[in-house]
């Protein structure tokens, strides 16, 4: 299993310290910033699987900057430090974003056991969107919704080629025939199948005459080839 990347990120330097070496003995990379301009130069150049994240800092305050990365869509979990023990910094924090709160001072091994915990839903989350997303190149399909996009914008699909999509996204990197598709799309001539397939390809393919992720199985039918 590759190991987690965490940021720690703050201003107080022995305690940045200490997370680092107790976090690294637990089999984590860790990385260090004094402050949230530090970490967004961090984040640009690497991926974290995780912030740790102080209230207290010089240049912006930690609830103030775990809202900011919640805006930009940055869904990395958050795990907030704080000498602030007050139930309403605690609901602060929450409304901003972070995945649960740990007043200062702590036990490590309850900061680790929080991280762990954390991490294993984040884990299971990914898990269950995997299940209902399926990628191909820049476009992802949204099998629950039957929402198709292409790097974060949505695609217009026309109820045919949505519903054609959504017959392949169901039998991803196997074959399907003409047979199977004139069944279950309900149509009488299975050569008006291959216009409707090269209509979808127009819309999910770079070069539809090329075509890299729905393709034809000579004598047989069609394959659409995910990630």
């Amino acid at each position: 299993m590759d190991k987690k990347h965490i940021l720690v990120v703050d201003d107080d330097t022995r305690l940045r310290h200490l997370l680092h070496q107790y976090l690294s003995q637990n089999d984590f990379i860790v990385s260090e910033a004094e402050n949230p301009v530090i970490a967004i130069q961090l984040m640009q150049n690497f991926t974290f699987d995780m912030l740790i994240l102080d209230v207290m800092m010089p240049k912006q305050n930690g609830f103030d900057f775990a809202k900011s990365l919640r805006e930009k869509n940055i869904e990395v979990p958050i795990m907030m430090l704080t000498a602030m023990g007050d139930v309403n910094n605690r609901i602060v924090g929450l409304e901003s974003g972070v995945d649960d709160y740990l007043p200062k001072p702590f036990e490590p091994k309850e900061l680790l056991l929080r991280i762990n915990s954390i991490l294993r839903r984040t884990e299971q989350m990914h898990q269950m969107q995997k299940m209902h997303t399926l990628k191909f190149g820049r476009f992802a399909y949204d099998i629950e919704h039957r929402i198709l996009s292409a790097n974060g914008q949505n695609v217009v699909l026309t109820p045919a080629e949505n519903d054609l999509l959504y017959l392949f996204a169901g039998q991803a990197c196997q074959e399907v025939s003409r047979t199977d598709i004139a069944q279950q799309m309900q149509i009488q001539n299975e050569r008006s199948i291959d216009v409707q397939v090269n209509r979808l390809r127009k819309k999910i393919e770079e070069d539809w005459q090329h075509p890299q992720y729905l393709r034809t199985v000579r004598g047989k039918g069609y394959i659409l080839l995910s990630e």
